[in-house]
């Protein structure tokens, strides 16, 4: 998933998404405990889409503190 396509979803889209990836993660790490994966390239893929969701779902949080603050 590209970062413009992380930029559209919603802050709970965005945590689902997180959670999911954690997930894959934690399935890839038993997966390669059980001699089921040689490629470990994957655990940096999936890693850099974790921090790429991360930021845009800060990115969203803050724009909303953002602008409760300025209606008040």
């Amino acid at each position: 998933m590209s970062i413009n396509d992380l930029k559209e979803l919603s802050v709970i889209e965005l945590e689902n998404k997180i959670l999911d990836l954690k997930k894959e993660l934690m399935d890839s790490r038993f997966a390669l405990a059980t001699s089921q994966i040689e490629d470990t390239s994957i655990f940096k893929k999936i890693k850099k889409e974790i921090a790429q969701a991360n930021t845009i779902l800060n990115q969203k949080l803050h724009q909303e503190k953002m602008k409760e603050e300025a209606n008040e």
